[in-house]
């Protein structure tokens, strides 16, 4: 039997931990995390890492499993997490990949260029002038630096620039030089699925789950993480926000609202992702029976 790599992915909020869960007791399998947002042992509620009633249903790698102190860049993602695959796979014969970081599983799977190592200074140097004069200013620079690169991506999206950026500036060349490198081969085949999920209704979890988290203690965990606040790990939705109201720049209710729609763009950029990059995945029901699940794993 050959060693298979099924991959889950999908917007946030659409059931993939759920899903992952159901996939991983029909085959016995365990679960791998590409979230890079549930790494950090810190970011537990503003990240939605599955509970210790999941993880002990099924064993889960790579979550919590970092300081937000000692970041994971996509690069060491993808050492570690095919070294542990192929331990695994020593012993076993399917696992499962999940999260919506498709960058991060798009390393896992097929590879990702090798860059320069950005430090943790030029990151949160970029991260204030961010958060000071807006991505436009990130957005310029990166044009001049790196045009090629600036017409073939999403320069919507922050980190995306703020990562093709740093790497112009601290190699001193640009970001789209290192690209379309030869890629090692895998030891395993891949067995791509994606959840479907109607965007109306989508958009509706994704604010019952910050309503969800607010209740939960988002602003004690925020609170926590304040005296940290630029450190690359928590430049992201549901911090980000929180920082501003404890900033005074906005009202908790503005913030609420801010995380909701940021997030909702998130999970709008991550369909976006899944459509480009994702597009021989098999789409799968968020509430697929199981039957339909089990019609649409490998034989």
């Amino acid at each position: 039997m050959n060693k298979t790599l099924i991959t889950l992915s999908g917007p946030t909020a659409s059931g993939k931990t759920s899903i992952a869960i159901r996939i991983a007791k029909m085959l016995g399998a365990e679960i791998f995390s590409c979230d890079s947002r549930q790494f950090y042992e810190e970011m537990t509620i503003g990240t939605s890492v599955p509970t210790a009633a999941e993880r002990k249903e099924v064993p889960h790698h790579f979550i919590q499993h970092k300081s937000i102190h000692t970041p994971l860049s996509v690069g060491q993602f993808e050492f570690d997490a095919i070294d542990t695959l192929s331990g695994y796979f020593k012993q076993n014969y399917i696992a499962i990949l999940v999260g919506g970081s498709g960058l991060y599983m798009h390393a896992v799977v097929h590879g990702i260029d090798q860059l320069p190592t950005v430090s943790e200074e030029i990151h949160s140097s970029l991260g204030k002038r961010l958060e000071t004069n807006g991505l436009e200013d990130l957005q310029k620079e990166l044009q001049t630096l790196d045009p090629d690169h600036f017409e073939n991506m999403d320069i919507k999206n922050p980190s995306r620039v703020l990562r093709a950026l740093s790497v112009c500036l601290v190699a001193g060349k640009p970001y789209s030089s290192f690209l379309n490198q030869k890629k090692p081969p895998r030891p395993f085949k891949v067995h791509p699925l994606t959840v479907d999920i109607p965007r109306a209704l989508l958009y509706d979890l994704i604010n019952d789950r910050v309503d969800q988290m607010i209740n939960a203690g988002l602003l004690l965990e925020a609170e926590r993480l304040y005296p940290h606040r630029e450190l690359n790990a928590l430049q992201t939705v549901g911090y980000k926000e929180i920082f501003d109201f404890f900033d005074k720049n906005i009202d908790l209710d503005q913030a609420i609202a801010q995380i909701k729609q940021n997030t909702r763009h998130y999970a709008k950029r991550q369909m976006t992702w899944i459509r480009r990059k994702e597009s021989n995945a098999q789409k799968i029901s968020y509430a697929c029976t199981d039957e339909e699940l089990m019609s649409a794993l490998p034989n």
